[in-house]
Protein backbone atom coordinates (compact mmCIF):
# COMPACT_ATOMS: atom_id res chain seq x y z
CA UNK A 1 0.00 0.00 0.00
CA UNK A 2 1.20 3.48 -0.77
CA UNK A 3 2.26 5.38 2.30
CA UNK A 4 2.78 9.10 2.67
CA UNK A 5 5.76 9.67 4.88
CA UNK A 6 8.06 12.57 5.51
CA UNK A 7 11.30 12.63 3.59
CA UNK A 8 13.00 15.90 4.36
CA UNK A 9 12.43 18.11 7.36
CA UNK A 10 13.74 20.72 9.73
CA UNK A 11 17.36 21.62 9.20
CA UNK A 12 17.52 20.26 5.64
CA UNK A 13 14.73 22.31 4.08
CA UNK A 14 14.46 24.91 6.83
CA UNK A 15 11.48 26.40 8.57
CA UNK A 16 10.18 23.03 9.73
CA UNK A 17 8.63 22.36 6.34
CA UNK A 18 7.81 18.71 5.88
CA UNK A 19 7.16 17.23 2.51
CA UNK A 20 5.49 13.98 1.54
CA UNK A 21 5.85 11.55 -1.34
CA UNK A 22 8.56 9.01 -0.64
CA UNK A 23 9.30 5.53 0.66
CA UNK A 24 6.41 3.81 -0.99
CA UNK A 25 5.86 0.41 -2.44
CA UNK A 26 3.98 -0.11 -5.61
CA UNK A 27 0.43 -1.22 -5.03
CA UNK A 28 -0.38 -4.36 -6.97
CA UNK A 29 -3.84 -4.69 -8.51
CA UNK A 30 -6.12 -6.89 -6.44
CA UNK A 31 -6.84 -10.12 -8.22
CA UNK A 32 -10.51 -11.03 -8.05
CA UNK A 33 -11.34 -14.65 -8.70
CA UNK A 34 -14.16 -15.22 -11.12
CA UNK A 35 -17.14 -17.05 -9.60
CA UNK A 36 -17.26 -20.70 -10.63
CA UNK A 37 -19.56 -21.56 -13.48
CA UNK A 38 -22.39 -23.74 -12.34
CA UNK A 39 -24.26 -26.11 -14.57
CA UNK A 40 -27.99 -25.50 -14.28
CA UNK A 41 -30.03 -28.42 -12.99
CA UNK A 42 -32.01 -29.93 -15.85
CA UNK A 43 -33.64 -33.18 -16.67
CA UNK A 44 -31.07 -35.71 -17.85
CA UNK A 45 -32.13 -35.56 -21.46
CA UNK A 46 -31.84 -31.72 -21.52
CA UNK A 47 -28.42 -31.41 -19.83
CA UNK A 48 -26.33 -28.77 -21.67
CA UNK A 49 -22.92 -27.17 -21.30
CA UNK A 50 -22.91 -23.86 -19.37
CA UNK A 51 -22.98 -20.73 -21.50
CA UNK A 52 -20.17 -18.24 -20.82
CA UNK A 53 -21.05 -14.56 -20.69
CA UNK A 54 -19.40 -12.48 -23.43
CA UNK A 55 -16.19 -10.77 -22.25
CA UNK A 56 -16.45 -7.16 -21.12
CA UNK A 57 -14.95 -4.85 -23.73
CA UNK A 58 -12.56 -2.40 -22.05
CA UNK A 59 -11.87 0.89 -23.77
CA UNK A 60 -8.22 1.33 -24.58
CA UNK A 61 -6.01 4.34 -24.16
CA UNK A 62 -4.91 5.67 -27.51
CA UNK A 63 -1.82 7.62 -28.42
CA UNK A 64 -1.88 11.42 -28.54
CA UNK A 65 -1.95 11.51 -32.32
CA UNK A 66 -4.85 9.10 -32.74
CA UNK A 67 -7.52 10.44 -30.39
CA UNK A 68 -9.35 12.98 -32.57
CA UNK A 69 -11.23 10.49 -34.71
CA UNK A 70 -14.40 10.65 -32.64
CA UNK A 71 -17.51 12.80 -32.34
CA UNK A 72 -16.31 14.59 -29.19
CA UNK A 73 -13.17 16.08 -30.73
CA UNK A 74 -14.56 16.71 -34.18
CA UNK A 75 -13.33 20.30 -34.15
CA UNK A 76 -10.05 19.85 -32.30
CA UNK A 77 -8.27 18.43 -29.26
CA UNK A 78 -7.75 21.07 -26.51
CA UNK A 79 -4.64 19.36 -25.15
CA UNK A 80 -2.76 19.58 -22.87
CA UNK A 81 0.21 19.96 -25.19
CA UNK A 82 3.79 19.56 -24.05
CA UNK A 83 6.20 20.96 -26.61
CA UNK A 84 8.99 18.49 -27.38
CA UNK A 85 12.29 20.16 -28.21
CA UNK A 86 15.32 18.31 -29.57
CA UNK A 87 18.53 20.29 -29.43
CA UNK A 88 22.21 19.54 -30.01
CA UNK A 89 23.01 18.71 -26.37
CA UNK A 90 19.61 17.95 -24.86
CA UNK A 91 15.97 17.01 -25.35
CA UNK A 92 13.23 18.81 -23.43
CA UNK A 93 9.52 18.80 -22.74
CA UNK A 94 7.98 22.22 -22.07
CA UNK A 95 4.87 22.83 -19.97
CA UNK A 96 2.72 25.52 -21.60
CA UNK A 97 0.62 26.19 -18.49
CA UNK A 98 3.50 26.62 -16.03
CA UNK A 99 5.96 28.07 -18.59
CA UNK A 100 8.61 25.72 -17.22
CA UNK A 101 10.25 22.60 -18.57
CA UNK A 102 8.59 19.34 -17.55
CA UNK A 103 12.00 17.76 -17.92
CA UNK A 104 15.31 18.19 -19.75
CA UNK A 105 17.35 15.10 -20.67
CA UNK A 106 21.08 14.88 -21.36
CA UNK A 107 23.64 12.24 -22.35
CA UNK A 108 27.11 13.01 -21.04
CA UNK A 109 30.43 11.42 -21.92
CA UNK A 110 34.00 12.59 -21.53
CA UNK A 111 34.13 13.18 -25.26
CA UNK A 112 30.95 15.21 -25.73
CA UNK A 113 31.80 17.47 -22.79
CA UNK A 114 34.92 18.68 -24.59
CA UNK A 115 34.98 22.06 -26.27
CA UNK A 116 35.95 25.68 -25.93
CA UNK A 117 32.64 27.53 -26.33
CA UNK A 118 32.31 30.40 -23.86
CA UNK A 119 29.00 31.37 -22.27
CA UNK A 120 30.03 35.03 -22.14
CA UNK A 121 28.85 35.45 -25.73
CA UNK A 122 25.48 33.74 -25.14
CA UNK A 123 22.25 35.54 -24.30
CA UNK A 124 18.99 34.33 -22.79
CA UNK A 125 16.20 34.26 -25.34
CA UNK A 126 12.56 33.31 -25.74
CA UNK A 127 11.94 30.11 -27.67
CA UNK A 128 10.27 30.71 -31.06
CA UNK A 129 9.27 27.03 -31.26
CA UNK A 130 6.65 27.60 -28.55
CA UNK A 131 3.49 29.52 -29.57
CA UNK A 132 3.75 33.13 -28.39
CA UNK A 133 0.83 32.94 -25.95
CA UNK A 134 2.50 30.09 -24.01
CA UNK A 135 6.10 31.30 -23.89
CA UNK A 136 8.16 32.25 -20.88
CA UNK A 137 9.27 35.83 -21.51
CA UNK A 138 12.49 37.63 -20.74
CA UNK A 139 10.56 40.39 -19.00
CA UNK A 140 9.03 37.84 -16.62
CA UNK A 141 12.41 37.43 -14.93
CA UNK A 142 13.23 41.15 -14.81
CA UNK A 143 13.62 42.17 -11.16
CA UNK A 144 11.83 38.99 -10.10
CA UNK A 145 14.43 38.14 -7.48
CA UNK A 146 15.12 34.80 -9.15
CA UNK A 147 17.95 33.52 -11.31
CA UNK A 148 17.32 32.03 -14.72
CA UNK A 149 18.40 28.53 -13.77
CA UNK A 150 19.56 26.08 -16.44
CA UNK A 151 18.24 22.52 -16.48
CA UNK A 152 20.87 21.50 -19.06
CA UNK A 153 23.87 23.50 -17.81
CA UNK A 154 25.74 25.74 -20.22
CA UNK A 155 28.95 24.02 -19.10
CA UNK A 156 27.61 20.76 -20.56
CA UNK A 157 27.48 22.31 -24.04
CA UNK A 158 30.99 23.56 -24.79
CA UNK A 159 31.09 21.68 -28.09
CA UNK A 160 30.46 24.83 -30.12
CA UNK A 161 28.77 28.22 -29.91
CA UNK A 162 25.47 26.96 -31.34
CA UNK A 163 25.22 24.20 -28.75
CA UNK A 164 26.04 26.63 -25.98
CA UNK A 165 23.49 29.17 -27.23
CA UNK A 166 20.73 26.54 -27.26
CA UNK A 167 21.03 26.12 -23.50
CA UNK A 168 19.94 29.75 -23.10
CA UNK A 169 16.45 29.26 -24.56
CA UNK A 170 13.91 29.90 -21.81
CA UNK A 171 12.47 26.44 -22.48
CA UNK A 172 15.60 25.14 -20.70
CA UNK A 173 15.22 27.58 -17.82
CA UNK A 174 13.33 27.71 -14.51
CA UNK A 175 13.22 30.41 -11.80
CA UNK A 176 15.75 29.46 -9.14
CA UNK A 177 16.87 31.06 -5.91
CA UNK A 178 20.28 32.53 -6.73
CA UNK A 179 22.46 32.79 -3.64
CA UNK A 180 23.00 29.44 -1.99
CA UNK A 181 21.23 27.47 -4.70
CA UNK A 182 21.66 28.18 -8.43
CA UNK A 183 25.06 29.79 -7.95
CA UNK A 184 26.20 27.34 -5.29
CA UNK A 185 24.64 24.01 -4.30
CA UNK A 186 22.86 23.37 -7.62
CA UNK A 187 26.00 24.36 -9.51
CA UNK A 188 28.03 21.88 -7.44
CA UNK A 189 25.48 19.18 -8.26
CA UNK A 190 25.89 19.96 -11.97
CA UNK A 191 29.65 19.53 -11.55
CA UNK A 192 29.09 16.23 -9.74
CA UNK A 193 27.11 14.93 -12.73
CA UNK A 194 29.86 15.96 -15.17
CA UNK A 195 32.53 14.38 -12.99
CA UNK A 196 30.71 11.05 -13.15
CA UNK A 197 32.00 10.74 -16.72
CA UNK A 198 35.47 10.20 -15.24
CA UNK A 199 34.40 6.86 -13.78
CA UNK A 200 31.45 5.89 -16.02
CA UNK A 201 31.40 5.61 -19.81
CA UNK A 202 27.86 6.96 -20.21
CA UNK A 203 25.89 9.25 -17.93
CA UNK A 204 22.26 10.15 -18.55
CA UNK A 205 20.73 12.98 -16.52
CA UNK A 206 17.13 14.20 -16.46
CA UNK A 207 16.42 17.44 -14.60
CA UNK A 208 13.24 19.36 -13.95
CA UNK A 209 10.99 21.25 -11.54
CA UNK A 210 8.65 19.92 -8.87
CA UNK A 211 5.67 21.49 -7.13
CA UNK A 212 5.41 19.62 -3.84
CA UNK A 213 2.80 19.91 -1.08
CA UNK A 214 3.48 21.47 2.30
CA UNK A 215 1.51 20.89 5.48
CA UNK A 216 -0.56 23.92 6.49
CA UNK A 217 -2.59 23.20 9.59
CA UNK A 218 -4.35 19.91 8.99
CA UNK A 219 -4.21 20.18 5.20
CA UNK A 220 -1.61 19.57 2.52
CA UNK A 221 -1.32 22.52 0.14
CA UNK A 222 0.63 23.11 -3.06
CA UNK A 223 1.63 26.77 -3.08
CA UNK A 224 4.05 28.47 -5.44
CA UNK A 225 4.86 31.98 -6.59
CA UNK A 226 4.24 33.14 -10.15
CA UNK A 227 6.55 35.78 -11.62
CA UNK A 228 5.92 38.27 -14.40
CA UNK A 229 3.55 41.18 -14.88
CA UNK A 230 0.98 39.90 -15.61
CA UNK A 231 1.95 36.70 -13.74
CA UNK A 232 3.23 34.17 -16.24
CA UNK A 233 5.99 31.80 -14.99
CA UNK A 234 5.55 29.43 -12.04
CA UNK A 235 8.32 29.22 -9.44
CA UNK A 236 8.96 25.55 -8.57
CA UNK A 237 9.18 24.52 -4.92
CA UNK A 238 11.85 21.91 -5.71
CA UNK A 239 14.05 20.59 -8.50
CA UNK A 240 14.98 17.01 -9.30
CA UNK A 241 17.92 15.34 -10.97
CA UNK A 242 17.61 11.69 -11.94
CA UNK A 243 20.93 10.17 -12.97
CA UNK A 244 21.72 6.88 -14.69
CA UNK A 245 25.35 5.86 -15.17
CA UNK A 246 26.84 2.85 -16.96
CA UNK A 247 30.26 1.28 -17.42
CA UNK A 248 30.93 -0.63 -20.62
CA UNK A 249 32.82 -3.39 -18.81
CA UNK A 250 30.08 -4.01 -16.23
CA UNK A 251 26.52 -5.27 -16.58
CA UNK A 252 23.64 -3.26 -15.23
CA UNK A 253 22.98 0.38 -14.47
CA UNK A 254 23.55 2.71 -11.52
CA UNK A 255 20.61 5.04 -10.83
CA UNK A 256 20.29 7.91 -8.38
CA UNK A 257 17.39 10.30 -7.78
CA UNK A 258 17.60 13.60 -5.92
CA UNK A 259 15.07 16.32 -5.07
CA UNK A 260 16.31 19.66 -3.73
CA UNK A 261 14.26 22.54 -2.30
CA UNK A 262 14.40 25.76 -4.31
CA UNK A 263 16.03 27.74 -1.54
CA UNK A 264 19.44 28.51 -0.08
CA UNK A 265 21.14 25.28 1.01
CA UNK A 266 24.09 25.14 3.38
CA UNK A 267 27.09 23.65 1.59
CA UNK A 268 27.63 21.40 4.61
CA UNK A 269 24.38 19.55 3.80
CA UNK A 270 25.25 16.10 2.39
CA UNK A 271 23.92 15.36 -1.08
CA UNK A 272 22.58 12.08 0.26
CA UNK A 273 20.12 14.12 2.35
CA UNK A 274 18.22 14.72 -0.87
CA UNK A 275 18.38 11.16 -2.21
CA UNK A 276 14.97 9.58 -2.81
CA UNK A 277 13.53 6.41 -4.27
CA UNK A 278 13.12 6.86 -8.00
CA UNK A 279 9.43 5.96 -7.68
CA UNK A 280 8.86 8.88 -5.30
CA UNK A 281 10.03 11.44 -7.85
CA UNK A 282 8.07 9.69 -10.59
CA UNK A 283 4.92 9.92 -8.47
CA UNK A 284 5.48 13.59 -7.65
CA UNK A 285 6.37 14.62 -11.21
CA UNK A 286 3.96 12.35 -13.07
CA UNK A 287 6.87 11.04 -15.13
CA UNK A 288 8.57 7.70 -15.80
CA UNK A 289 12.36 7.55 -15.95
CA UNK A 290 14.39 4.99 -17.87
CA UNK A 291 11.35 2.74 -18.23
CA UNK A 292 13.15 0.54 -20.76
CA UNK A 293 15.38 -0.72 -17.95
CA UNK A 294 14.09 -3.61 -15.86
CA UNK A 295 14.26 -2.57 -12.22
CA UNK A 296 15.46 -5.59 -10.35
CA UNK A 297 18.50 -6.67 -8.38
CA UNK A 298 21.45 -7.34 -10.61
CA UNK A 299 20.22 -4.89 -13.23
CA UNK A 300 19.87 -1.66 -11.24
CA UNK A 301 22.20 -0.60 -8.43
CA UNK A 302 21.89 2.60 -6.36
CA UNK A 303 24.27 5.22 -7.74
CA UNK A 304 25.59 6.05 -4.28
CA UNK A 305 26.59 2.40 -3.85
CA UNK A 306 28.76 2.65 -6.97
CA UNK A 307 30.34 6.03 -6.33
CA UNK A 308 30.64 8.51 -3.48
CA UNK A 309 27.70 10.91 -3.66
CA UNK A 310 29.58 13.91 -2.34
CA UNK A 311 29.72 17.42 -3.74
CA UNK A 312 32.93 19.38 -4.19
CA UNK A 313 31.95 22.97 -3.57
CA UNK A 314 35.49 24.17 -4.32
CA UNK A 315 35.27 22.93 -7.90
CA UNK A 316 33.84 26.23 -9.15
CA UNK A 317 36.78 28.42 -10.06
CA UNK A 318 34.45 31.07 -11.43
CA UNK A 319 31.07 31.97 -10.01
CA UNK A 320 28.02 32.02 -12.19
CA UNK A 321 27.01 35.52 -13.24
CA UNK A 322 24.15 36.86 -11.14
CA UNK A 323 20.78 35.82 -12.49
CA UNK A 324 22.26 33.19 -14.78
Amino acid sequence: MHRLVTFVAGTVVGGGAIYALTSMTREQPTKVAAPPLRTPTMPQQQQQLPVRAPPVQLRQLVSEGDNTNNEFLKYGNPGPVSDFLLRSRYAASFNRALRNPNWVAEHLTQDNLKGTADRSSSEFKEDPLVPAQFRALLKDYYRSGYDRGHMCPAADAKKDADSMNETFFLTNISPQVGKGFNRNYWASLETFVRDLTKSFDDVYCISGPLYLPQKEGDKWMVTYEVIGNPPNVAVPTHFFKVIMAKRNNEPGFAIGAFALPNKEIDNATPLTSFSLPLEAIEKAAGLQFFDKIERKAGVVTPLCAKTECKLNHDSWKKKKPNGE
